[in-house]
């Protein structure tokens, strides 16, 4: 039974469509700050992305190898995307986020992050929501939303597999939620 029009709260691909729209804006509002306001829109967009790209590689990207014809291929490609958005991110952590390298680094993860987003949505989100009931669906969906409550809040690059991220995603996350506890970002 093919997803209906319908939005549905829990739906996986409803769910994570919305996410890219917040990521979309959270680029923008980083973008047009600066000092303390650009600080603290990067840590929402640092933590949305890191939790977002959990809850693909642990839910979405697994179902998709398995149901989509060439999915294996599909989630290669996504996941390859992944890892060198979590190595630019790390690296935008250490810069001054008023410097002009920032802003640069800022502005070409955008472009690919948004080029990632819309491939996955036409690629990955659109076929799985054609492929699978809307139960199936929002089972997916709550499992996202459980995914997402224990994720890591920053980018891990290498942890881009459903093991890599169960197996060390909670200790992740733990030591992820200390360091913000503990400078107050987060």
């Amino acid at each position: 039974m093919a997803k209906s029009s319908i939005a549905s709260p829990t739906d996986v691909v409803d769910f994570l469509t919305g996410q890219h729209a917040q990521i979309k804006s959270l680029f923008a509002k980083t973008l047009s700050a600066s000092g303390e306001s650009r600080e603290n829109a990067f840590v929402d967009l640092r933590r949305l992305l890191a939790v977002h790209e959990t809850v693909e590689e642990e839910i979405v990207h697994p179902r998709a190898k398995r149901k989509l014809a060439n999915g294996a291929a599909v989630v290669d490609a996504r996941l390859s995307e992944e890892h060198e958005a979590k190595r630019v991110l790390q690296k935008l952590e250490k810069l001054d986020v008023d410097s002009t390298e920032f802003t640069d680094k800022l502005t070409e993860l955008r472009d690919a992050v948004l080029d990632h987003a819309e491939h996955e949505e036409r690629d990955e989100f659109k076929r799985l929501g054609e492929q699978l009931s809307s139960e199936e669906l929002e089972n997916m969906g709550r499992a996202a939303k459980l995914a997402e409550a224990i994720a890591p809040t920053r980018p891990h690059a290498g942890v881009e597999s459903q093991v890599a991220n169960l197996v060390a995603g909670p200790f992740l996350a733990m030591l992820d939620r200390a360091r913000d506890a503990i400078i107050g970002k987060g």
